[in-house]
This record gives C-alpha cells, sequence and structure tokens, in this order.
C-alpha cells in the first residue's frame, strides 16, 4: 500500500469514520480539506450494482454540466467539407480527415475530446486501438458520432463529460474545480445523480447504487449517503 503523506493524513482526520453525508455538506468538506497547491479537480465515484457482462448493463452516455467542468476541452473533429467549416466556425481547435488520421497514427494525442461524423467513422476505426483504451473513440452514444457537429463542439466546450462502467461497475465523472461553488459542484452532482438514476438497468435487482464518493484529485474521499439518492 503506497504511504500516505502527512498532509493527506490530516485532510483524513477530518473527515468523520463511518459517517456519511449528504450531496451539499460532502462537497464543502471536499473543498475545505483539499491540500493541493493547483485548483484540484473534484470528482464523484459510483459503485453499482451492475453484471457488466450483461450488455443491457454497460452504461456509457454523456450529459453537459450546467456549471461546466472549469477545465478547456481541446476539441478535435474528423469531418470533410462543409461538415469540416461548420466545425471550425464552432471552435473546435483540430479539423481534418485522412491527415487527423495520420496525425494521430503517428503518436499524437494532444487533445481530449474527438468527434467525428458517420462518413469518417470507416478510416476513424483503424484508430480503435490508440483511441479506444483512453477514452478518446468517437461513439453515437456520447453524442461524438454525429452529423449535427456544431452541436457536438459546442456541448464539448460548454463542460460536457461522458460517463461509463468499467468492469466492476464503477463510474467516475468529474464534477468541476475545487475552486467552484459548493452551489455550483452540488449542482453538477444532481445532474449526474439523475443521469445515473435514470440509466438503471431494469434487469438489475436489489439496491442499484451501492456507494458513492466525492473527492479531489488528491485529497481523501468522503462517502455520501447513497440511500437517500
Amino acid at each position: 500500500m503506497a504511504k500516505k503523506s502527512k498532509k493527506y493524513i490530516e485532510a483524513s482526520k477530518q473527515v468523520e469514520a463511518g459517517k456519511t453525508y449528504d450531496a451539499e455538506a460532502a462537497l464543502a468538506l471536499v473543498k475545505k480539506i483539499d491540500f493541493a497547491s493547483f485548483d484540484a479537480t473534484v470528482e464523484v465515484a459510483y459503485h453499482l450494482n451492475l453484471d457488466t457482462k450483461q450488455a443491457d448493463q454497460q452504461l456509457r452516455g454523456a450529459v453537459v454540466l450546467p456549471n461546466g467542468t472549469g477545465k478547456e476541452q481541446t476539441v478535435i473533429v474528423f469531418a470533410k467539407g462543409q461538415k469540416a467549416k461548420d466545425a471550425k466556425e464552432a471552435g473546435a481547435d483540430f479539423v481534418g480527415d485522412d491527415d487527423l488520421v495520420q496525425k494521430i497514427t503517428d503518436g499524437w494525442l494532444d487533445f481530449d475530446v474527438a468527434i467525428a461524423t458517420p462518413d469518417m467513422m470507416a478510416q476513424v476505426g483503424r484508430l480503435g486501438r490508440v483511441l479506444g483504451p483512453k477514452g478518446l473513440m468517437p461513439n453515437p452514444k456520447t453524442g461524438t458520432v454525429t452529423m449535427d457537429v456544431t452541436k457536438a463542439v459546442s456541448e464539448s466546450k460548454a463542460g460536457k463529460v461522458t460517463y461509463r462502467t468499467d468492469k466492476a461497475g464503477n463510474v467516475h465523472v468529474p464534477l468541476g474545480k475545487v475552486s467552484f461553488s459548493t452551489e455550483a459542484l452540488t449542482e453538477n452532482f444532481k445532474t449526474i445523480q439523475d443521469i445515473i438514476a435514470k440509466a438503471r438497468p431494469a434487469s438489475v435487482k436489489g439496491q442499484y447504487i451501492e456507494h458513492v464518493s466525492v473527492a479531489s484529485t488528491f485529497g481523501p474521499s468522503v462517502v455520501l449517503d447513497s440511500a437517500a439518492l
């Protein structure tokens, strides 16, 4: 087990052992005990009662947070012709077709979001082994394979986040920055919570949300009362 720093240990002392918090109190505490020397990201982590071997129990999607993420997203778009022009006008940082595919094949990965028009997916599909493991592969479920590139770029720039379950049924989603107000972080959390709750597969039996916690980048986690969500 990795050795905890003195700052982490001191921060942990302010989280009452065994206690669960409501969302607003938890996020206020996360802000209070953060000790990073930069504007750290606040993240929510879910453990869901899902069997991800079942196709209908694999959650994946995207949502625009009402208060954004506090992070400037670098957005690339694979498109041709008028759609490429639309993407540039919407604020995409890099737009291309075969040239952009080749650039990534050569090792360039300096971006946060990749969007593609459907007609480009045959070429973009060749990048699956590179983009897939990094969560950067365009996907219709997250709205990143679309003909409406203007909307897709605008949403990504405005604070769109994606979510997906890992093999163990965990979901991690950024909520914003420590510098955000508690109210802004809480509003973002409620948006994510609503999406996760509504995504409950009909085949799930028993308690769906088993554990929820929030934490800053290096700070200790604060557990929410999942039964009250």
